[in-house]
């Protein structure tokens, strides 16, 4: 049964402090009230406004991806600070304040160890991140799906607009900020020529933001019809399906290809089709699959650059949340969010979201 949307007028929080620890496929979900913690320096409560189930979560919930236990799922989420711990600062170097509406990255970063240093924080060598730790009696509101969320020291933090609606902003440290660090791996620019191959939350995400930097022609490729439907009302040039993707790749080209899907022949058809001098940023394998396979010849001649993207920085999201902010297809973002479900229902969320009928479902505290 799903529920009225609420997603884009969320009711303060009327639940007590209150968790869905998530103990694994036999056990599932318990929805449980959690103290609150004390917080040390640096470190951020946060009342939670909207979360969004991410497909991650539902691997998870399914078993397809070990995480440590008992936990706290959800990582898309956006939120009003409520209490600070010493002086953290916000990505633009302002104090965080209580009453800030914030959004958060999805793993935290020391800023110290040879990673951080080298311009990639989000593999950190002490990265914890959220929905994807075991609940200990000091962080326990580890994850989204909670009326709280316990931001630890070296959190990135980013104001969003109070105008920006809470369907829009929840996924900006997911979806949204994976797509814009893609983006900056494969040198996105004006005029060039892209191919997003999987058209769900990721793939209409890339196809807005690459409008937004001014592609000449964008191909939507996916094997689902309602999704190429949206793909175009995104602002692709064409949608096809897999079968047609050469004959659209030869007749608009293929400077930058997203491969967001993860399927191997998905990856194997980046690979193949991307153009002279093209760029390749591989993002939706994120579990082991079947190997693909590569011409090296072709590969050097035509001076192709692979490059796989994993997260993001705490710049990426700060971007991510000003193109939310600017891009016209504010009103399709958040119409890819129909339903909100609240808290105490979690497992409905969960069905709903493993139909696949939205790109997201919602949960709210009230």
């Amino acid at each position: 049964m799903t529920h009225p949307s609420t997603v884009n007028s969320v009711p303060r929080a009327s639940l007590p402090p209150t968790a869905a620890v998530w103990s694994g496929p036999e056990k599932g979900f318990s929805v449980e009230q959690q103290p609150l913690p004390r917080l040390l320096p640096g470190e951020v409560l946060v009342r939670i406004e909207l979360a969004t189930v991410c497909g991650s979560d539902l691997h998870t919930i399914a078993g397809h991806r070990p995480t440590p236990l008992p936990t706290v799922l959800g990582h898309e989420a956006v939120g009003v600070v409520e209490a600070v711990g010493g002086s953290p600062v916000l990505a633009d170097g302002r104090p965080v304040a209580p009453g800030q509406r914030v959004t958060w990255t999805i793993g935290t970063s020391c800023g110290t160890c040879r990673r951080c240093t080298r311009g990639v924080p989000q593999k950190c060598e002490s990265v914890r991140k959220y929905g994807h730790e075991a609940i200990t009696d000091h962080w326990r509101y580890n994850g989204g799906l909670a009326t709280h969320c316990h931001l630890v020291a070296g959190t990135g933090l980013v104001a969003v607009p109070d105008e920006l609606p809470a369907a829009v902003a929840a996924p900006a440290n997911c979806a949204t900020a994976t797509v814009v660090c893609a983006a900056r791996r494969t040198e996105l620019t004006a005029g060039d020529n892209v191919l997003v191959i999987g058209c769900g939350m990721l793939g209409l995400t890339a196809i807005a933001y690459a409008l937004d930097r001014g592609a000449r022609n964008i191909i939507a490729c996916d094997v689902d019809a309602g999704r190429r439907h949206l793909a175009l009302e995104f602002g692709a040039s064409v949608a096809c399906s897999p079968g047609a993707l050469e004959t659209a790749v030869k007749e608009f080209g293929a400077d930058v290809v997203f491969e967001l899907s993860g399927h191997h022949s998905a990856v194997q058809s980046a690979l193949d089709l991307v153009g002279l001098d093209g760029r390749v940023a591989l993002v939706g394998s994120v579990s082991p699959g079947p190997q693909v396979a590569f011409e090296p010849n072709t590969f050097v001649r035509n001076l192709t650059r692979v490059v796989g993207s994993h997260n993001y920085t705490v710049e990426d999201l700060t971007e991510s949340v000003d193109f939310l902010v600017r891009t016209p297809a504010q009103d399709r973002f958040a119409r890819l969010v129909p339903d909100s479900f609240p808290l105490t229902d979690i497992d409905a969320a969960v069905t709903a979201a493993r139909t696949g009928a939205a790109p997201r479902i919602a949960v709210h505290m009230g």
